[in-house]
């Protein structure tokens, strides 16, 4: 599609794992006569496979040029498109849902998102503008019959009022935004599908490695594959396609069985369903609920079984094209396999035979008892024979949506007769075993016992001894998984109590329910201004409708220059070791290779060596003519190692006082004279774990050289146009230019050098190079949020007033500064988050490590430190047996307040966003009602918990507190405006644009931003700290007033005129209509040594409460409700702060509740993409959120009264972890366990599940640490 200039689909991961490639597929069925639309992963699609298929990118429905589609204008309009490289993907989902279904519920609208991720936006906005297209939404618009938003937010749209509510969507009259203005959707008018592609006909197509063969009858695949017995038979490519990409495997001769008619059939016997082996699960669970509701319910309970399975397996756009022949066969997903212990029968053709899927089926991890000149045709359900036969499934997995199971389980129980003595008993698991495992001894022990508490008993002590795991089992994890095993007997024992109808403890029943996701309702307010001033409007992302049509370039879209080249990494396989020999020849003799670069290129400063210091340390590059074969000719490079010990974790580099200088100290008060005025001494730790920014655009360059004067050019994906200039050769001869980037989050503000550096290289050499990072690779080498290890001792009185704290920050910096010491820094100025602490100390220690280096990353060390804080606060609220939120109020800094920096707080506004956050979320009626909740249930327990926040706003490098901005006015009226940000999505320039549109006094819509590029601002600061608009704004004010200021005697003069006149009348008078903007922020500068000086220009304050139910058996939790009240001062654009605060709380709930970066023991990087890395995803969000800006807090220290927004939300989804902790307290106590617990971050199922003691974990103690070598370590 590139070739064609086609660039909307966009590249996130190759693995089907983020959805930012989604398109629609058509394809005429023959053999039902149907047309059928689909989405799928275009990343996992071979061309070969769209053979008699239609593909319809998001190109193909509408354009900004032409006219957008509904689904295109919707997502835009509602402002969910932020840095919108995910925004085509999610286009197209929901225009295949609408393909198919005109009128969908809300539950097929969240099922068709499963496989879409965004970073940006939170989601919300994206839900609520879809909600539209709804029956839901349909149903609403003729029912809503009030104006107050809390009787009408469980169906707003993101629509404004100018007294800060939403309409309802009663359209245009009231103020709403939006609701009129939306084109109306007609399903009638979309593209026919081609008739010349309503044929069947067998392909065959040959390659340099692979000839894809796709015959059209059964008669024609048995021949093939009786001439091919190691042919792979491939239909959705969901598997082949990971171990092409991946794993560098080679299949010559691939089998396409998609059109053969018996393989696609669905026959209905006497004794169950018979599936074909292309039919996709996407057809299978649409089959498989069709029966569930027509037939008895004795006879589904294998088919609810396989649902429950189907539901949470993987993504729409994998479903739609997966089918059962690989995923039941293959077992590639455990989770539909634990069904197969229940014996389906499969159906193969070679001279024909029926194999039971038992315990035998599968021989090995991925090999089953298939020969290889058999082919599977079906695949058969069966009924549940029996009105005494119980089956139920189950599958635990990091995060609900999407992802790989850790523990699966099938379970099917048959009772005698009239009875409850057990018959038969079949208890299978995966993932406690390469294969499916029947726990066959706890089952025989079970048999002719009666279904009640002794067989209970005998069951857990049984499958405790059974199901066992070696300690250093791939996956870890371990006593989890076993305790797993327990738990979800368990779950199933009372289950089938309830079908038996036997008496079951009413605390108990909530641990039979089947997780049922609520719709998610949203509320957000804001305090608004006249309708004539373009600032403090809810103004689209100025980019949102190019974003939605594919229109928007991304660094990657440049289009390709004759002759260009392609570059790939050469990186280290060693976490540390000296590099003995690197062999090119293999790679030499390989088509397209051009040239190799390493380090004896660079020109100037090169710190690369022949020792490298962690996996992914660039070794080298090869140059080639494409991608393809430059990255084939980089796997073949051979390179010799001499290792060398690692240094991994922070506690493996605190034992070996592995530190970079300097320690940072900073102190107030007298630590410890406040030690000994308190009543009680209190020490503890904790452990926060690192994140990857998951940016869905990576890193990208391409590097143009001019020819002359050694001039070059750099398209980069970077937050840091300056420091890309850097390239050992005069600055004024390099031309930096981003145009926007697909998320950045700190992670492009110094880490894309790393691969600019090296493409600029290799440019310079030959022609232009171009390079754009595989997830996997980028996840590999980048880097990414700073773990963090606290130890704290805090002292404090009977009342809970904390009196003195004693706090060391270790992080793990990696194997380079980077910006560690600048995090550090942060870190240290927020160890106290909100909290007045007279006596306090804080040192910062930074690990020397063979990590690839960690870097900025959204809030730079400030979660880090106020996590921490929180973790005391919670700690000395539990001692004491008092509230929580009682002891943060107590503890909270007021007006006029000094930091332990010895920064005053002034304008502190943070009482007020508390007290606003405690009246909004109904916290005391809350608290109650979960004290109610708790007391009624055993095995699900809520928790609540309400955080506050103290953000610090400016660069702490002082000299970094700077912007310029040109502003040029053409003679025709029209504006251009440059200013020194990047735009990756947080609406920077839509700021700008209006902040110069309030200046100037002209529409916005005369105003234009291009791009951001070095030549036109020099000498820039990186688009970071949240200061950007602050620093930018100012100078475009700057620049813009400049202007005015000439164009004063003109408008005097002709007071009636327009701009344009006046415009015209400066130039014919020669006056300059182009000007240069400046701002430096006042007053800034702390010393360390003396502990003075003024650090930040202000600090934005927020308090978030949130209300969690976690699965005490399972470690599952589900966000219940979210309120935020945040401080934003005058918002330049409630509906870009609004997603700011929205995007940037999902990205902490991620950070402090699912992410989770696994490395070995010696320093590999083992997650590597979606597919291993989980960040929240739609199910993730709130059921109810609540986002209010404050009321009448202007600023005086920023732009137009405004403040900050960018990072400070982040560490507010902290009260979800605290949420978690307190629901874990209840669980506890439960066990008669009580007072301060460490849990680290995140707070994971794994986590959750261990820190709620019970009888069953008691059944599964953990390995003696020491004792083995853990698959992955705490870094």
């Amino acid at each position: 599609m590139f070739s064609v200039g086609l660039t909307g689909t966009k590249l996130g991961c190759a693995e089907g794992g983020c959805g930012a490639c989604t398109v629609m597929l058509s394809r005429f069925q023959t053999h039902t006569q149907q047309l059928l639309h689909y989405a799928v992963n275009a990343c996992l699609a071979p061309l070969c496979s769209l053979h008699l298929v239609a593909v319809t990118t998001v190109e193909g429905i509408g354009s900004v040029a032409r006219k957008l589609h509904p689904v295109q204008e919707r997502i835009a309009k509602a402002h969910g498109s932020q840095c919108g490289f995910c925004t085509p993907g999610i286009v197209m989902s929901m225009y295949a849902l609408l393909r198919n279904n005109p009128t969908p519920k809300m539950a097929d609208m969240e099922e068709a998102f499963q496989g879409n991720l965004c970073r940006c936006t939170g989601y919300r906005p994206i839900l609520e503008g879809y909600k539209t297209f709804t029956v839901v939404r349909q149903i609403y618009k003729h029912t809503v019959k009030t104006h107050s938003c809390q009787n009408t937010h469980s169906h707003c749209i993101f629509f404004f009022l100018q007294d800060g509510g939403c309409c309802g969507g009663r359209g245009r009259e009231n103020g709403c935004c939006m609701t009129n203005d939306f084109a109306p959707f007609d399903p009638t008018q979309e593209v026919i599908f081609p008739p010349e592609l309503m044929r069947s006909r067998s392909l065959c197509f040959r390659g340099d490695r692979a000839t894809w063969l796709q015959p059209d009858t059964l008669e024609e695949i048995l021949r093939l594959k009786w001439k091919h017995p190691d042919a792979r038979v491939v239909v959705g490519n969901t598997e082949v396609g990971i171990e092409v990409k991946f794993k560098n495997m080679v299949y010559p001769v691939i089998l396409a069985p998609s059109f053969i008619p018996e393989l696609n059939s669905v026959t209905h016997t006497e004794d169950g369903v018979v599936f074909g082996a292309a039919c996709t699960l996407s057809h299978m669970g649409a089959v498989l609920r069709q029966a569930v509701e027509t037939l008895p319910p004795h006879q589904t309970e294998v088919f609810l079984a396989v649902l429950e399975q189907l539901r949470w397996f993987a993504g729409q756009q994998i479903r739609n094209v997966a089918v059962s022949r690989t995923n039941w066969v293959s077992s590639v997903e455990q989770g539909i396999n634990r069904v197969t212990g229940l014996n389906p029968c499969l159906i193969l053709v070679d001279g024909s035979r029926v194999v039971q899927m038992d315990d035998s089926f599968f021989t090995g991890y991925r090999r089953t008892v298939l020969r290889p000149q058999e082919i599977l045709v079906s695949i058969e359900i069966p009924y549940s024979q029996k009105v005494e036969t119980f089956v139920s499934a189950f599958k635990q997995s990091p995060r609900r949506e999407d992802d790989i199971s850790i523990v699966t389980a099938a379970m099917s129980v048959t009772f005698t007769p009239g009875s409850n003595v057990v018959e038969d008993l079949r208890l299978s698991y995966g993932g406690m075993a390469a294969t499916t495992v029947l726990a066959k001894r706890t089952a025989n022990r079970l048999r002719g016992r009666c279904w009640g508490e002794e067989l209970l008993q005998e069951a857990c002590s049984t499958l405790a001894e059974e199901m066992t795991l070696d300690p250093s089992v791939p996956g870890g994890m371990v006593t989890y998984r076993r305790t797993l095993t327990l738990s979800l007997f368990y779950k199933f024992y009372l289950t089938v109590l309830q079908k038996l109808r036997q008496q079951v403890k009413s605390d108990c029943v909530s641990a039979t329910e089947l997780y049922h996701p609520q719709t998610p309702s949203s509320v957000q307010i804001y305090q608004g201004r006249s309708q004539d001033d373009v600032l403090g409007r809810p103004m689209m992302h100025l980019s949102a409708m190019k974003q939605a049509t594919g229109e928007a370039v991304y660094c990657d879209d440049v289009p390709l220059y004759e002759n260009e080249l392609y570059l790939s990494l050469i990186t280290s396989s060693k976490a540390h070791a000296r590099i003995i020999s690197v062999d090119t020849s293999a790679a030499e003799r390989l088509p397209g290779v051009v040239c190799f670069v390493f380090a004896d290129d660079i020109l100037g400063s090169n710190a690369t060596g022949p020792v490298v210091t962690c996996v992914g340390h660039i070794i080298g590059a090869v140059v080639a003519d494409t991608q393809l074969h430059a990255q084939r000719a980089a796997k073949a490079v051979k390179i010799q190692y001499e290792e060398l010990q690692p240094v991994v974790t922070i506690q493996e580099a605190i034992a070996a006082q592995s530190f970079y200088q300097p320690i940072r100290t900073i102190q107030k008060g007298d630590p410890e004279a406040g030690f000994k005025q308190a009543d009680h001494v209190l020490e503890g730790e904790m452990h926060i774990g690192g994140q990857e920014h998951f940016y869905l655009e990576t890193n990208a360059t391409l590097a143009v050289p001019r020819g002359e004067d050694g001039e070059m050019e750099l398209f980069v994906s970077t937050q840091s146009a300056s420091k890309t200039q850097a390239l050992g050769v005069p600055a004024n001869r390099v031309v930096v230019r981003v145009k926007r980037m697909g998320g950045g989050f700190g992670g492009k503000e110094s880490r894309t050098t790393v691969l600019s550096t090296v493409v600029a290289v290799a440019a310079n050499k030959y022609r232009p190079v171009r390079c754009m990072l595989d997830r996997d690779e980028d996840m590999l080498i980048t880097g990414g949020r700073h773990p963090f290890y606290g130890k704290y001792k805090v002292g404090f009185l009977n009342s809970g007033k904390v009196m003195a704290l004693d706090v060391s920050y270790y992080s793990n910096a990696g194997n380079s500064m980077d910006l560690s010491l600048s995090v550090m820094e942060r870190a240290l100025f927020h160890m106290e988050n909100s909290y007045n602490v007279a006596n306090v100390r804080g040192q910062g220690f930074l690990c020397r490590t063979n990590l690839p280096s960690n870097t900025a990353f959204r809030g730079f060390g400030g979660p880090q430190g106020m996590m921490i804080s929180e973790s005391w606060i919670t700690d000395v609220a539990q001692s004491l047996g008092k509230a929580a939120e009682e002891v943060r109020r107590l503890n909270l800094y007021m007006e006029g307040d000094s930091t332990p920096y010895n920064q005053i707080l002034d304008q502190f506004t943070l009482d007020r966003c508390w007290d606003e956050c405690l009246s909004r979320s109904e916290y005391q009626q809350r608290r109650a009602a979960i004290d109610l909740y708790n007391r009624q249930n055993r095995w699900t327990k809520r928790g609540l918990a309400i955080v506050p926040t103290k953000f610090g706003i400016s660069f702490t490098a002082v000299f970094l507190n700077q912007a310029g901005a040109l502003v040029h006015i053409y003679t025709d009226g029209s504006v251009l405006l440059t200013h020194g940000g990047t735009e990756m999505g947080q609406g920077l320039h839509t700021k700008m644009v209006q902040i110069a549109s309030r200046v100037l006094g002209i529409p916005y819509s005369k105003i234009h931003i291009s791009e951001t590029s070095t030549n036109t601002v020099p000498n820039t600061s990186p688009t970071a700290a949240s200061a950007s608009s602050d620093l930018n704004g100012a100078a475009v004010q700057n620049a813009c007033e400049i202007l005015m200021k000439r164009l004063e005697p003109y408008k005097n003069k002709n007071p009636k005129g327009s701009w344009e006149d006046w415009v015209k009348s400066a130039y014919f008078d020669r006056v300059s209509l182009s000007a240069n903007g400046f701002y430096k922020t006042p007053d800034l500068g702390y010393d360390f040594d003396s502990n003075s000086g003024r650090v930040f220009n202000y600090f934005s304050y927020g308090v978030a409460c949130s209300e969690v139910e976690i699965d005490c058996l399972t470690g599952a939790h589900k966000n219940l409700s979210t309120t935020i009240v945040m401080d934003v001062g005058h918002s330049l654009n409630p509906a870009i702060d609004i997603g700011q605060v929205e995007g940037a709380f999902m990205q902490g709930l991620g950070l402090f509740t699912l992410e989770e970066l696994h490395y070995s023991p010696r320093g590999v990087l083992l997650t590597r993409g979606p597919g291993s890395y989980k960040i929240p995803a739609f199910g993730d969000i709130p059921t109810t959120l609540t986002v209010s800006l404050l009321r009448d807090a202007p600023n005086d220290k920023a732009i137009f009264a405004s403040k900050a927004v960018g990072e400070p939300p982040l560490f507010l989804a902290s009260s979800v972890f605290f949420a978690i902790k307190d629901a874990i307290s209840a669980a506890r106590a439960e066990s008669g366990i009580k007072g301060p617990f460490r849990l680290d971050s995140p707070a994971s199922a794994e986590r959750i599940r261990n820190a709620c003691t019970d009888r069953f974990t008691k059944l599964c103690p953990p390995a003696e640490p020491g004792s083995f070598t853990p698959w992955s370590v705490q870094v």
